[in-house]
């Protein structure tokens, strides 16, 4: 005999609150459009001065808005929360500022292939996955 799967439900949370829950976190993915294809990229990032800074394995050369998406799901229990900026992207071209966040945030590849960039956010949205209470 098994028993019935849990019963779930996702709750819509405030921006802010999404905010703070990708700043707790460091790992997430940029996505982006590229002749016309969608592009998924792993990502480390941090939050500074309101922006979302990003070291990503990508071309410099990104379109000027992107997504990134953060989560952190628990399979077995089904909780968790998820958490999506959308905005414009500037690259990070100051050598000083870009040496500070190539030590700060690890890379995903050998040398200086990653790529940085800021994000400034636009749209922020987020949602907890609980358990439905009976």
């Amino acid at each position: 005999m098994s028993t019935p799967p849990a019963l779930l439900r996702m709750v819509e949370v405030s921006g802010a609150e999404a905010m703070w829950l990708i700043e707790g976190s460091s790992l997430g993915r940029l996505i982006y459009t590229q002749r016309e294809t969608t592009v998924i990229r792993p990502s480390r990032h941090t939050w500074e001065f309101g922006r979302l800074v990003v070291r990503t394995p990508a071309p410099a050369a990104v379109p000027a808005t992107a997504t990134y998406h953060v989560d952190e799901i628990r399979a077995v229990g089904g909780t968790g929360w998820t958490a999506t900026v959308a905005g414009r992207l500037d690259v990070i071209t100051d050598p000083d500022e870009a040496a500070h966040y190539q030590r700060t945030l690890a890379g995903w590849t050998h040398g200086p292939h990653d790529t940085l960039l800021r994000l400034h956010p636009k749209t922020v949205t987020g949602f907890r996955l609980a358990r439905a209470e009976a």
